[in-house]
């Protein structure tokens, strides 16, 4: 299965919990702590994460399409 995933860095508050939750594939702009989107589509092994990811995200700025 494929995932693909894409961030509205207008809506990112920079808190990190995407960051935390799945680093392989987020990571923060070290001057506004927004996200930066490391993988677009990582492998299934950590799709979990990813949606962890999406779910605690306060902004919903993190979308999957699968």
């Amino acid at each position: 299965m494929t995932m693909r995933i894409t961030v509205d860095h207008d809506k990112c508050c920079g808190i990190g919990n995407c960051t935390m939750t799945a680093p392989a594939v987020f990571d923060q702009d070290e001057k506004d702590g927004t996200v930066i989107l490391l993988q677009p589509s990582p492998p299934a092994e950590i799709h979990d994460l990813v949606r962890r990811a999406v779910g605690v995200c306060p902004c919903e700025a993190i979308t999957v399409d699968e």
